[in-house]
């Protein structure tokens, strides 16, 4: 691989653990402009009228009204953002991709549809393919006349794709292949017209392959029977000598696994995304029901307990969402370069790979989030939240794939430290070097300062976790050296640790870039407080439990007075700032009217 150009720090993957970002680096959801929030309001009213106005019907399968819906949405733009203009798309980025994903995933299933289509169905084909690829199909896929499918777990096969015993066999002479295999767990596979199937060539080279849907050979299965996302269509695609020329080859022969993986960054971010939208439509509803809700002469959402869950809420949302902006734009910053990776011919954007680390953090904490909120909307609603009459529980059923989709949480866990490991012996990323350095200053470094503003001493404590991180990832590597990938348990709570830091930091940094006017509710400082001060108890009890995993005796005391210094966090009082929040909600009835000046 070519050496790659520099990059102003904050936009080379995982450097937030090496440097302080400026706030001034960090693009918040406030920084919109007027065009992409009215790309937004046209997504929240299409879901209205065209979506949600049919929930029952969709959720039951009516025959054809999903792709009906589909197809509406594709009319008005809202499937092709991300393709480009001369191809039939908007051309635009990911920041302007998000408030469109929000809106759509309002339904669980719904969302899935449009987002399986939109990111790892339409993307292999608009980073990879050739002229002529393109031209053929993105227009029908960006206009919605197409729907598209991204096919990669078997039966077989799942966490360990490349595992896979698809086959793709050339013909006789040299103008085809021949595929044979089962595809599992295919999101759009009832309706789609074009997938992209992977399979080995000769049964050990992985390679990308675009196959119709009327391509002799090819079939579906049966719907699968699942516990959620009922709007959306599961099935086996299975491939019987399905026989496609050799110009459906996607990308370059044997280099499948480089579309494969890169292609889910970015479907880890869409996931994450549309996982923030679908959370605070969630916490509106569960606001309106405590508002509306009386027990005991009062309505709910005045008790105590169900102010600090709506305000727990309220909180995660506000760092996830700043999270997936902050990674937005910065993943547009490198694409705009138009720097690309020459790791397989054609050569792919850098910013398709640059923040798979980031990409991998958003799914995980976004997914997390939104599952939580689900949970909590659901007890809001008491007994009433258990049946289907309400919306609480076709929420609580639809979030629970995304910690499966994409990857699963386990498994971007283990990526996220493992990543650093192997950009760091690449030379891509001075990890080592950064260990070395808290490692010789470790006995001198300051505990965290406090200040009377809490953000500004969450940034302090902040800072020190991203050095307790970089000593932990050193001791680790330090007590297993290359066995450390099988120490799964370890890998993970690096991998939290990490998660926290960045989920964190988004959210104070996005505070801080807004205070005063631009936060006149106060709702902005008071929802960073709450985030940063939750980071802080499960930063430290993460750290104690990994250092335990390990060391023993007089080497874990040492080590565990160091985290403990460096850690160093005198609790907020996260009642009463909970308590505001809820207070303010009960007001305004939505999280995005929380944030209104």
């Amino acid at each position: 691989m070519a050496d790659l150009k520099p990059l102003a720090p904050h936009l080379i993957g995982g450097n937030f653990l090496l440097h302080e970002t400026d706030t001034q680096n960090v693009f918040t959801p406030e920084e919109l402009s007027s065009d992409l929030r009215q790309m937004a309001e046209t997504a929240g009213k299409f879901m209205e009228k065209e979506v949600l106005s049919q929930v029952e019907a969709l959720e039951h399968q009516e025959p054809g009204l999903a792709v009906q819906a589909f197809k509406k949405a594709g009319q008005i733009g809202l499937l092709g953002g991300e393709v480009p203009e001369e191809y039939g798309g908007l051309g635009l980025g990911k920041v302007a991709s998000v408030g469109v994903s929000e809106q759509l995933t309002r339904l669980g299933g719904f969302g899935v549809t449009c987002g399986a289509h939109s990111g790892i169905g339409t993307q292999p084909l608009v980073y990879f393919g050739t002229p002529e690829q393109k031209k053929k199909y993105l227009p029908r896929l960006a206009s919605g006349e197409w729907m598209a499918a991204y096919c990669l777990s078997e039966p077989a096969s799942g966490s360990d794709a490349l595992a896979m015993r698809a086959k793709a066999t050339l013909t006789s002479d040299g103008k085809s292949y021949v595929l044979n295999g089962t595809k599992m767990w295919i999101s759009n596979a009832g309706w789609a017209d074009l997938f992209t199937v992977f399979a080995k060539i000769d049964g050990q080279h992985v390679t990308a392959f675009l196959v119709e849907r009327t391509t002799p050979g090819l079939s579906v299965g049966k719907e699968e029977h699942k516990l959620g996302i009922k709007t959306s269509s599961t099935r086996r695609v299975v491939l019987e000598d399905a026989t496609v020329s050799k110009d459906q080859l996607l990308g370059e022969a044997g280099k499948g696994a480089y579309i494969a993986f890169n292609i889910l960054n970015f479907g880890r971010f869409g996931l994450g995304a549309g996982a923030v939208g679908a959370s605070k439509d969630l916490l509106r509803v569960a606001a309106r029901y405590a508002g509306e809700r009386s027990q005991f002469g009062k309505t709910i959402g005045s008790f105590g307990l169900i102010q600090q869950k709506l305000g727990h809420i309220a909180a995660k949302i506000y760092a996830a969402e700043s999270a997936v902006y902050r990674t937005a734009a910065m993943i547009d910053a490198v694409m705009e370069t138009g720097e690309l990776m020459d790791s397989m011919n054609p050569a792919f954007p850098r910013g398709l790979d640059e923040f798979a680390l980031e990409c991998s953090i958003i799914k995980v904490a976004c997914s997390e989030t939104l599952d939580r909120a689900a949970d909590e909307t659901l007890q809001i609603h008491g007994g009433y939240g258990y049946t289907e009459e309400f919306p609480a529980a076709r929420a609580y059923r639809d979030s629970r794939i995304n910690r499966i989709f994409e990857g699963t949480n386990e498994i971007n866990r283990l990526f996220i430290p493992g990543l650093l490991m192997r950009r760091s012996q690449r030379g891509r990323f001075p990890l080592m070097p950064a260990v070395a350095k808290i490692v010789k200053e470790l006995f001198d470094l300051a505990a965290p300062e406090e200040f009377p503003d809490p953000l500004r001493s969450g940034r302090s404590l902040l800072a020190n976790a991203k050095k307790v991180a970089l000593f932990l990832s050193g001791a680790a590597y330090q007590k297993f050296g290359e066995k450390l990938i099988d120490q799964q348990e370890v890998l993970a709570g690096l991998s939290d640790l990490i998660i926290d830091i960045y989920l964190a930091e988004s959210a104070v940094l996005r505070a801080q870039k807004h205070a005063g006017k631009a936060d006149a509710s106060g709702s902005h400082a008071t929802l960073a407080a709450i985030a940063v001060n939750d980071a802080a108890t499960r930063m430290e009890n993460t750290a104690r439990a990994t250092l335990a995993s390990w060391a023993e005796g007089d080497e874990l005391k040492t080590q565990l007075g160091i985290v403990k210094r460096l850690l160093r966090w005198t609790p907020l009082n996260a009642t009463a700032l909970k308590r505001k929040v809820a207070q303010r909600l009960s007001e305004v009835a939505s999280y995005p009217a929380l944030l209104r000046a």
